[in-house]
This record gives C-alpha cells, sequence and structure tokens, in this order.
C-alpha cells in the first residue's frame, strides 16, 4: 500500500514587492511564533506574516501611511477598489511617461483612495519593488522596465479575505507596542541593521531606522515579554543584534537575499530569529 502522501501548507503570496519580504523564510517564523489570540505587527512591510497565520484578531502596523491607506481601503472597498486599482494595470500605462506622471500625480495628491490605487501601481512598475521616499517624503523609485506587468487580483482577494480579521493602523512601533495586551503576540520585522558597518541608518518613509531604533527595539521586545507578551524580531545576524538580542531564544540561519534583479547577484545574507518569552 502507497504511503499517503503528506499535505503541504499553502503559502499565500502578498500582492506586493517587498525588498526583505519574508516568504523564503515563513516557516521558521511560524516554527517559533507561539500561540495567541491576538498577532500585533508593528512593522507590516507586505504582511506575508500576517497573511500565513491564523490568529482570531490582528493588529497591523506601520509608519508607512501609503501602506496602511491601501491596506484600508481593501478591507473596506473591497472589489469596487479592486476594479478601481486594475484600471491602471493596462499595457499602455508600462511605459517610462506613464510612470512618471503617474508618479508625480501620487506625490502631489491628497486623495486617499487615488493614492492607494497609484501606491500599488508604482509598487509593480517600480524598480524591483523598492519602496523609496526622498527628504520631502516624495516617491522616488525609478520605472522598473519590465517586458509586462500582471495585476495581481487573486493575491488581492485573499488579503481581502484575510483582513476580516485585522485592524490596520499608521503608528510607530513605540505606540503599537504600548497596545498590547495579555493573550497577544508580537512580530517585528524591522529595517535591518547593515551588514556593511558604514551604513548604519538608511531611509525608512521619511525617517531613520537607526541603531538607537533597534537598541530600543530591542528593549521594548524584553520588557513586553516581562509583562507575559512574547516578542519575535528578525533582522540580520551581526555582532551587534547578537548582543541587543542576548538572552532570546535565537534561531540563525542564512537566506538568498538582494534587492539586485539579477539572479547571479542574489547572495546569501546570515540572518537571525530572536524570541523573547515571558
Amino acid at each position: 500500500m502507497k504511503a499517503k502522501k503528506q499535505e503541504i501548507e499553502k503559502i499565500y503570496v502578498p500582492f506586493l514587492k517587498w525588498a526583505g519580504g519574508k516568504r523564503k523564510i515563513i516557516d521558521k517564523i511560524k516554527e517559533m511564533l507561539p500561540d495567541g489570540k491576538r498577532l500585533i505587527e508593528p512593522f507590516s512591510g507586505s504582511a506575508t506574516v500576517f497573511l500565513n497565520t491564523n490568529y482570531k484578531d490582528n493588529l497591523i502596523a506601520d509608519t508607512n501611511k501609503d501602506v496602511i491607506n491601501l491596506f484600508k481601503h481593501l478591507k473596506n472597498d473591497k472589489k469596487a477598489f479592486v476594479d478601481y486599482c486594475s484600471e491602471y494595470f493596462i499595457s499602455e500605462n508600462n511605459d517610462p511617461e506613464k510612470y512618471y506622471q503617474f508618479r508625480k500625480d501620487f506625490n502631489e495628491s491628497d486623495n486617499t483612495e487615488l493614492r492607494a490605487a497609484l501606491f500599488l501601481y508604482l509598487n509593480k512598475h517600480g524598480y524591483n519593488g523598492l519602496c523609496r521616499y526622498n527628504s520631502s517624503g516624495g516617491f522616488n523609485v525609478p520605472f522598473g522596465k519590465y517586458k509586462s506587468v500582471r495585476f495581481p487580483e487573486d493575491y488581492i482577494y485573499e488579503f481581502i479575505e484575510q483582513s476580516k480579521n485585522a485592524s490596520f493602523k499608521t503608528q510607530g512601533f513605540e505606540k503599537t507596542f504600548s497596545q498590547a495586551r495579555e493573550g497577544d503576540v508580537i512580530y517585528c520585522d524591522p529595517p535591518y541593521v547593515q551588514q556593511n558597518a558604514s551604513k548604519h541608518t538608511f531611509k525608512y518613509h521619511k525617517g531613520e531606522f537607526g541603531l538607537n531604533e533597534q537598541e530600543k527595539l530591542a528593549e521594548l521586545a524584553k520588557t513586553t515579554a516581562q509583562k507575559g507578551i512574547p516578542t519575535l524580531v528578525s533582522n540580520h545576524l551581526t555582532e551587534f543584534t547578537e548582543e541587543i538580542y542576548k538572552g532570546a531564544q535565537m534561531n540563525k540561519f542564512s537566506v538568498r537575499r538582494s534587492i539586485s534583479c539579477k539572479g547571479d547577484q542574489r547572495e546569501k545574507a546570515s540572518e537571525i530569529l530572536a524570541l523573547f518569552t515571558p
């Protein structure tokens, strides 16, 4: 008699491109995430972890108001907003002149619906899925030069289905931590510490997330865990992160990750998952 094949759990794909996305290590993250009533993510990114876990409730936050604005419109407006977004995904718009005009429209608009739709367009048509802003807060990622761009409709509807059990907030990680209660589980995917020691900070939205912020986050993870709320943090594996995560349960591994669009330039990087428990 043939052995029954083990069923492979589906991995949900985020509809946004995102540098440092967690699809490649989602299994490692899920293995370390404890059970709980609510998942809290202070750094949402493309929401890969939220999509691939099944907590009863979810608090998904980020300082990037454009990401959270898009998530809110999808949750609240559903099909009508999806149809609106799809109008930008025509072959004529996969063009540098159209791209830079839409980028200009995005940077000049205060209309939340328009900004959300254009943010999705820019994310899929811009260079390598980067999310980058200048010192004035203007989105400044160049055109991506793709032969074709597919509208990620199926992935969007999977997100909408999951969003029924989520609230989305634009706020910093310290405020998000302050809203944690007993029964919550926190997963943090902050902007990574640079492995090149000469680059200690870099732009994340309009601010900086440097070594001081990394230390604040690590300390918050420790003190929050002492209150009975387990906290898992991901980052590059460096002497600095090993030091600030001292006392946590650590999983160290390598993963192929790079923002380079050339496959032969995607080198493996050492990463760490640090779990602070009560």
